[in-house]
């Protein structure tokens, strides 16, 4: 009903936005797992720079690995982390929050869920949203490496980052184990030469650094970009150096490298998932899926018990177009028109009577990532003058 004017003036008023357009959910909020000797124990702490983690849990020698992977990831442009410290493992004392004893390590990490109050470990990270990475530096048990992708396959939208053991056995890289088949995780090889002000050159886990590698990509090129050929910051050297016969061996089982090239430094030279399914090979492809899948996921919780008919039908595919078509033009999708890119259909052929009636409204949404270019190949002949170019 329009709203009745007596006297001549400005006249301000308030008017329904409706449908809110969808926000790129975060993409690198890393949760840390590792153990400290000092600091709150089995409590997820946020840090946004390294004075705030030696506040709460001192410098490096108050842990093995945590220490220097956090300082590894503000270093190379990480910006936000949660820190769970699951305590130091003794196989004696070590008890979880109810006065149990720890029967193993790994058990140590995985945690319990006792409800509110009373969970530890990983099922604490399940009370976070904004998490989207997960490590656990220097933590080369299976069991753990397991559990850190179980977590992130039942939660969905969130990557692990792995790292392999510090030392490999006699028999070269062929002997070197893998973490199992996930398309929500990365493996990582060798260990970095860092700094240690105690210590001085010391071999530390990659997981930390490479995190803060992938928060620098997200934040300069977007998520669509692999976070490879990227510099790791603060590397000095590496344990073992890879040579290309032997990332020959590694790439195709999904280790990624981390190299040392002249003139170039130490750089990440690998950008695969250890998944053995194609579509799911680049760690890109993956988490562009998790942020776009979560970011529909949390911009249309206003469809619930809306009149389930045409109209929502409309308002919903147009919402989701919208944002795709701006994921679209940072050049995450491959395809130069909308069309080829991707689609969205929420109509009556998804919807018939049967969907409507079980409570359900269903949108099919299809999209094309753009993947890396891991093989760049020059074919290279010789040319007559003014003729051809023959191999």
């Amino acid at each position: 009903m329009a709203s009745t004017y007596l006297s001549p003036g400005v006249y301000v008023e308030e008017v329904d936005r409706g449908t809110k357009p969808i926000e790129a959910a975060g993409t690198n909020t890393l949760a840390f797992l590792g153990e400290c000797s000092v600091g709150p124990v089995n409590e997820p702490i946020l840090v946004t720079n390294w004075s705030q983690f030696t506040k709460n849990f001192g410098d490096f020698q108050n842990s093995e690995y945590l220490a220097h992977a956090v300082y590894g990831f503000f270093n190379n442009g990480g910006g936000r982390a949660y820190i769970v410290n699951v305590g130091t493992w003794d196989p004696e004392n070590s008890v979880d929050p109810d006065g149990e004893k720890i029967a193993s390590k790994a058990a140590l990490y995985t945690g319990k869920d006792n409800g509110p109050g009373s969970r530890s470990g990983l099922k604490l990270l399940e009370e976070i949203d904004d998490i989207s990475l997960v490590c656990a530096p220097g933590q080369t048990d299976p069991a753990i490496q397991d559990a850190l992708l179980s977590h992130c396959e039942n939660m969905k939208y969130r990557f692990a980052i792995l790292d392999s053991p510090e030392t490999i056995e006699k028999g070269g890289v062929d002997r070197l184990p893998k973490p199992r088949d996930s398309k929500f995780g990365a493996y990582y090889f060798p260990w970095i030469e860092v700094y240690d002000p105690q210590k001085g050159n010391i071999y530390q886990p990659p997981s930390g650094y490479m995190a803060g590698i992938y928060a620098r990509s997200d934040t300069e090129r977007g998520v669509h970009k692999a976070p490879a050929n990227e510099l790791v910051r603060g590397a000095l050297g590496l344990k073992y150096n890879v040579t290309k016969g032997e990332q020959d061996i590694l790439n195709p089982k999904g280790i990624n490298c981390i190299r040392y090239f002249r003139n170039r430094g130490i750089r990440v030279w690998g950008a695969r998932t250890i998944s053995s399914d194609p579509s799911w090979r680049y760690i890109n492809v993956r988490r562009l899926f998790n942020m776009v899948e979560q970011s529909i996921e949390n911009g249309t919780q206003w469809v619930v018990f809306e009149p389930n008919d045409q109209s929502l039908w409309k308002r919903v595919e147009r919402t989701i177009t919208a944002f795709l078509l701006r994921i679209w033009r940072t050049g995450a999708f491959l395809g130069q028109t909308p069309e080829q890119a991707f689609y969205v259909k929420c109509d009556e052929e998804t919807n018939p009577p049967e969907v409507i009636d079980a409570g359900q409204l269903v949108c099919e949404v299809g999209i094309c990532p753009v993947k890396p270019a891991e093989f760049v190949i020059f074919r290279i002949g010789q040319m007559a003058s003014g003729g051809d170019v023959s191999e």
